[in-house]
Formats: structure tokens, sequence, C-alpha cells
């Protein structure tokens, strides 16, 4: 891997870089490969990875219809946290928590992993008494929870409103203090290098038009830039999944695709060190490094493979968020944008070999995709290299909503609706 010294730093950056050399390849697709990963997001990318780092498969092709980044790694609010209920989340997605703290050395690419904490804001006594409960939760798993009372949420943001008058009277909140944020395109650009550096071929610009099939089972696909095939197909693709998988003949799937749309500010001097949500409504919100507040809320309410959503959703986050923290409604919006998310129909995901021999599948990331990068890469990996699921995704196979084993975990995300 290229090493650079201060001078050659400076060197480079006067000269407008015309001397860097590309973080990785931009190679031809091959005819085959020993595995195809159609989806150059951070999930496809991070299986990638894993698939060449822990079980030595090097002869991968990463497809990606566009840019690396171009869909929800570059489209997401940053936040990374392991703050369930459910057991079968708790340990999966603190797991993804443990690769986040070792990923900058793991990967040898700083992904700016800032573990701030993330605060879950509780108005009722009602939702306070939940927050204990999924505190007690995650602790029985091994995991960071602080439950704080009022007085520790006022001190932690002070610029909450926590006046006699608010609209909604802040009680306390949970608090995960090693949860936090990271930089979302340097995470894609991390492991897109540290992947290519271990042999893998990331082919831009290259759509998926078909699947090839051979008595039944998948054997490659059919590109905008040729036939490539393959004994396994993995697909991450995150909202366009069924756009994906109805190409393969799968017509029907239990997740549906939304806009997600995502805000940040004007720079301001630092206000806000940590991130916090607001339990009365669907809020989340934390302070880049540039100092923009970076925010966002629910869905869109209706099915679109747009990346960007409607005025309705702009007008209902400002709203919360100016009744949450007064000040910021004396700052301009800098820019907004869209994911589209597929959201299943338990709130988890799908990590799973099939639906058809030959084809693995991972989606249904609903709003926890980002966080999710490193555990589902490695899970994705394992899966594919062993045809079988690791332990830690064993439940999120695609028939569980088949056979009634839902995971559950819409009241248990960082945004609580009161009761």
């Amino acid at each position: 891997m290229q090493k650079y010294s201060a001078l050659s730093l400076l060197r480079n950056a006067l000269s407008g870089h015309r001397d860097w050399q590309p973080a990785w390849r931009k190679p031809d697709p091959k005819p085959a490969y020993d595995a195809i990963i159609v989806g150059g997001g951070g999930h496809g990318l991070s299986t990638a990875y894993y698939l060449a780092k822990e079980h030595g498969l090097t002869n991968i092709a990463v497809l990606e219809k566009g840019w690396l980044g171009s869909g929800n790694i570059g489209r997401n609010t940053t936040i990374v946290r392991s703050n369930y209920m459910l057991p079968d989340n708790n340990r999966f997605y603190e797991w993804s928590m443990k690769l986040w703290e070792g990923l900058s050395l793991d990967l040898n690419y700083n992904v700016m992993f800032s573990q701030r904490g993330v605060l879950n804001l509780a108005h009722t006594p009602s939702q306070l008494d939940d927050y204990a409960r999924r505190g007690n939760s995650m602790r029985l798993e091994g995991i960071d929870a602080e439950l704080l009372g009022r007085e520790e949420v006022a001190r932690m943001v002070p610029g909450l409103d926590m006046s006699p008058t608010a609209r909604f009277p802040v009680l306390g909140g949970l608090l995960q203090p090693r949860a936090g944020t990271a930089r979302h395109d340097a995470v894609a650009w991390g492991y897109a290098r540290a992947a290519d550096a271990r042999g893998v071929d990331i082919i831009e610009n290259c759509e998926v038009t078909g699947f090839l099939r051979e008595g039944g089972r998948i054997v490659g696909v059919e590109t905008t830039r040729g036939e490539i095939r393959a004994p396994k197909v993995g697909v991450a693709v995150a909202g366009s999944t069924s756009q994906v998988l109805r190409l393969a003949g799968i017509e029907r799937l239990p997740i549906e695709s939304h806009v997600l749309q995502a805000f940040v500010s004007e720079p301001v001097k630092p206000i806000l060190d940590c991130v916090v949500t607001f339990g009365a409504g669907h809020l989340y919100i934390s302070q880049s490094d540039k100092g923009g507040l970076v925010f966002g809320g629910d869905i869109d309410k209706y099915n679109s493979y747009a990346q960007r959503g409607n005025l309705p959703v702009v007008e209902h986050v400002m709203s919360e968020v100016s009744v949450m923290l007064p000040f910021v409604s004396r700052l301009r919006l800098l820019r907004n944008w869209g994911g589209i998310m597929d959201m299943s129909m338990d709130g988890s995901p799908i990590i799973t070999t099939g639906p058809l021999p030959g084809l693995y599948l991972n989606a249904g990331w609903c709003y926890g995709g980002f966080k999710a990068t490193p555990a589902s890469g490695w899970c994705f990996a394992w899966t594919m290299a062993r045809d079988e699921p690791h332990p830690l995704n064993a439940p999120f196979t695609l028939d569980r909503f088949q056979r009634g084993y839902v995971l559950d975990e819409r009241g248990a995300g960082p945004y609580p609706k009161m009761h």
C-alpha cells in the first residue's frame, strides 16, 4: 500500500493532485469470478472485503450501476449505535459496534468514527419506563446503557427546551456512551481501497440487467458491460432490492421502498457534542465536524425509487427540531437529500441464502443500514462463503415472515412513539 510523506502530500496538493494514485483500480469486468456482489455501497463493499480477508476469496467482483458511494452509503445521517432491545438485534448490532471500534485500524483508513454518545429523550413516565427496560436488556448482553434524569440531560444538552412551559417536557433519557457517528463517504472509500488491495475488482457504471440461470440455479448476471458468470451472486442494493430481484423472477418480497430525507444546516460553533433523538416524534440530530447540524426524521409515506422527498416531511422535521432545540429555528438550511430505504415488515434486516440456489440476499435495513455496515458485510461474507448463516445473522432469514418468527424492533429504535 502506498505511503506518503508530509512533503509528498504538500507537493501533490499544490500540483492539483496530478500525480496522486487512485485509491482503487478501475478494471474491466472479467468473464467469470468466484463470487459477484451486486451493489457498490457500504454493505456490498464490506462483504467483498470480508470475503477476501476472512475467507480467502479474492476473485470477486463488486458491480455498481453508478459511481461508488452514490447510494445510501453517501445519503445518511451517519449514526452508529447498538441500543436495541431484542436479543437477536442486540447481539448483531453490538458486533457491528465492536467492528466499528477497530475499523480505522483494520482498513488503515480513518473513517472518523466518533464515539460521542447517542441520547434518546423521554417525555412521559411510561416512555422512561420503556427506556429502563431497553437499557436493562442491553446491559444483559454486555452493552453500555445509562438511564439519565432530567438534570443530567439538561447538563449534557444545554440547547434543549427544558423550560416549565416546554411543549414536550423532558423527563430523562437513555444514553449509550459508546455510540456516535462516522464519516459515511470515508467508510465507502476505506472499504473500497482495502478490498481492492486484496484483489477485489470494483466495477463502476455496470448495471445488472438480468440473471443467468442453469437448471434453476443462478450462475451469473447480465450487465450493461456484458455477461459475468459466478457460482455465487450476492445482492446488496438496499432500496433497489425489489427491482433487482424482479430480474431474477422474484416478484414478491416482504419489503417496501420509501424515501428517507436528511438535512444539514449552515455551520455554527460547537453546540451539540452527542447525537440526540426526539422521543415525542421522529427526529435525530448531531453536529458534524464542519459545524453543520445533521438531522432527519420519518420516511415519506409513499413507495418511491426517487432519491428526493416531498415538502410535508420537510415541514414535519423542521417543526420537531425547532420544538426540541429552539435555537435551530434561527439557522438557515444548507441542503437536503434523500435515500431509498428498503423497509422490512418487522423493522429487522434480511441476511440469508436464497431465495434461489446460487443467490444470496442482504436487504431490509429500514432506518439502520449505515450503523450495520461492518457486521452486515462480515455476516453476509460468512453466509456466502459457507452457504450457511453465522449465528449472528441466523435469525434474519427471509422465511421468518412465512413462519411467523418476526423480530419486531420498531419500538426499540432511537425514536419510540409516545404512549
